[in-house]
């Protein structure tokens, strides 16, 4: 019989690439995970992982394992699902993860919407990255990720999560006002070809956004400064000392003295986001409300 925690265990080795790395994801040591796989393979007769200087790998026997380990999962979370709104499900904790703007825009007033329909439910939220809330979830740290569609991202239709699409946005230019196409009505992104960039790390997605933008544009952006924080990159291009594009919810509130922001000539460059949950999970009488709270507060 094949112990569904060892699935588990599985899965985040192939999601992490090392034991190391999948280990402080489940919050277990090394050993603990890589006894949990020798179990595993002698459950199955096979051998599933090959060490090498890289890390680690799926044998064939593995990825066969894995295929059906996400169906497995994803039947288990329904199953929890179906016997708390057997119980009742009327109270507990979700952990929402979200980027910060997408805490300002949906989360914050789900949370408001839950106090008055949903009071016995608590919402824990915390502060990630769409490239880190994600694995969050896939890790069971979270319940609910608040993310961004990134190159590299898992897809809509991974058999591991369930998407739930909140909103898209457009990214507008922001150019010092002494800047040569401070007075256009739109800014074409070629003519900024030759412009000083100022944009988030690698690794966030609204980085990829914009690189893949320019890249569409014909040219790969110079980036001399950068910053997840998009007040510190309007900031910047009030020095004058580059330009960039920044999703239009995060110029909410900012101060925007000392640029000029404009639409993007053409098809301009968009954040789409998403919520996401463990396949399975998405009818859980703790974890429906909350998505549907999110989906009426993008939808305001």
């Amino acid at each position: 019989m094949i112990e569904a925690r060892r699935l588990h265990i599985l899965r985040a080795v192939a999601d992490h690439r090392t034991v190391t790395a999948a280990a402080a994801a489940l919050y277990l040591t090394p050993s603990a995970v890589s006894q949990q796989l020798a179990a595993l393979e002698q459950e199955t007769g096979h051998r599933l992982v090959e060490r090498g200087a890289k890390g680690v790998r799926l044998t064939p026997a593995g990825e066969i394992l894995l295929s059906h380990t996400n169906a497995v999962l994803a039947q288990l979370e329904r199953a929890e699902a179906e016997l708390a709104a057997y119980s009742s499900g009327a109270a507990g904790t979700v952990t929402v993860a979200s980027f910060a703007t997408g805490i300002a825009l949906v989360v914050a007033p789900a949370l408001a919407r839950l106090a008055e329909s949903a009071p016995g439910i608590r919402i824990r939220v915390q502060d990630a990255e769409g490239d880190a809330s994600l694995p969050m979830v896939l890790d069971r740290q979270v319940d609910v990720a608040v993310a961004v569609e990134y190159r590299g991202a898992p897809p809509a239709d991974d058999p591991r999560l369930t998407h739930v699409p909140l909103y898209a946005e457009p990214f507008d230019a922001v150019v010092p006002v002494a800047h040569r196409l401070a007075d256009a009505a739109e800014v074409p992104l070629g003519e900024l070809a030759k412009d000083p960039w100022i944009g988030p790390y690698p690794g966030n997605p609204c980085h990829d956004v914009v690189v893949m933008a320019c890249e569409n544009a014909g040219f790969q952006p110079r980036m001399e400064h950068s910053s997840d924080d998009f007040r510190a990159v309007v900031s910047l291009a009030a020095a004058d000392v580059g330009v960039a594009l920044v999703p239009r919810s995060a110029l909410h509130g900012t101060d925007l003295t000392g640029v000029v922001v404009r639409p993007v000539d053409g098809v301009a460059p968009t954040r789409r986001v998403f919520a996401a949950v463990r396949r399975g999970a998405e009818e859980h009488p703790l974890i429906r409300p909350v998505l549907n709270a999110l989906g009426e507060a993008a939808r305001a």
